[in-house]
This record gives structure tokens, sequence and C-alpha cells, in this order.
């Protein structure tokens, strides 16, 4: 199986791409192909320009970095995206990713207001972190907006099959050894529990 892996944190020894080494290597140790694009160190530009705002076309195609981000989308059964929660939402290298990445002609089509995901029979996970508990991001109604709109509008409306938004909370500078050995024990648990062992032609 192959799987894509998106994520985005400025500073490459953080907690973050901490779990996002860990969730890859555990990929390929059950026998799956990963590819991670790094946002930050690959420096994607997350800005969307003017002329992207027309649906790409024969006579109007796509920039070459969001072409080939988009063909390394077709390639992967499986895409996993994995970011903190900033203001309760993904940092702007990511939101920037998705704007023009996720195209309409792409990855959705819309008609008079009704969304026709583009690229179902895909498999997503997504994979956030904050530093608030999760008790008080579910008590202040925090925690459902992020679902609405993470899960079910970006994730969903594209067409991929949301297997699981796993979330770390409570993670802050100086987070002690044992929790984050256990917090890598549950991101490798992830990856096991729903891709399990590839087949034995190494496709999955």
């Amino acid at each position: 199986m192959k799987h894509l892996i998106v994520v985005a944190h400025p500073a490459e020894d953080s907690f973050t791409m901490g779990l996002t080494r860990t969730y890859a290597t555990e990929l390929e140790q059950l026998g799956h192909s990963q590819q991670t694009l790094d946002l930050y160190r690959m420096e994607f530009n997350p800005i969307l320009s003017e002329a992207e705002l027309i649906p790409a076309s024969a006579a109007h195609p796509a920039s070459a970095d969001v072409a080939r981000a988009q063909d390394e989308i077709r390639a992967a059964d499986a895409l996993t995206v994995i970011y903190p929660l900033w203001w309760m939402s993904m940092p702007a290298m990511m939101k920037g990713y998705i704007d023009r990445v996720f195209a309409r002609g792409f990855a959705y089509e819309s008609d008079r207001g009704v969304v026709h995901g583009l690229l179902s029979g895909k498999q997503a996970v997504l994979i956030t972190v904050s530093g608030a508990p999760m008790s008080q991001l579910i008590k202040s109604g925090r925690w459902g907006a992020a679902q609405v709109l993470q899960d079910s509008h970006i994730i969903g409306s594209a067409g991929f099959d949301l297997l699981e938004h796993l979330h770390f909370d409570e993670v802050a500078p100086h987070l002690p050894e044992v929790t984050g050995e256990e917090h890598m024990a549950r991101v490798r648990a992830c990856a096991r529990g729903h891709f399990g062992a590839a087949s034995p032609d190494g496709v999955g």
C-alpha cells in the first residue's frame, strides 16, 4: 500500500515531527511504502495566486509544484496529514497546501453549493497536536468545531474515507519522557490498527 504523509511544523525537532517519523517508520516496518512531504523543509509555497482561482485545464495547466503535489496524492492509497492545532486550526503552511492542492477539478466539484468529492476510494488519517487538554476542548465546543471543519468539510468533502482523527493533547515543552514514549506507542498503534501488515508482494 502506498502512503503519502504531509506534515507541517517549523521546528524539525518538534514533537509533531517526531510523531511523523515514528508513524512513517511503523508503516515501513509493516511492509508499506511511504513518502513524507515536510512542507517547511521543502519550502512549499503556501500562497494561492490569482491565476490559481481558475480551475486547471489543458489551456490553463496547474503550476508545476501543485501538479506534482496532486500527482503524489493520485499515486497514494492513503493520505495522512499531521500538524499542530494553532487557534484550533492548521498552520498557515498546511492551509496553503490545502488551498492550492485540493483545488476544484482535482479534489472536488461543486454544483449550486453541493460539493462532490473527487478523491473517493482513498483512505485518510488526521493526526493533530494541542497544548490544551481534550476535556477543555470538548467542553468549550472547540473540538466539535475543529471536527466539522477539518474532518468533515476538508477531508470528507474531498471524498476521502477518514479512518481516524488521532489527537495528542497537553503537549508542551519538556514533555516527560514516559509521556512521550506513550504517545509514540499510540501513533505506532494507529498505523498498525488501520493498515496491519502489507501483502507479500509489498503493495498492501
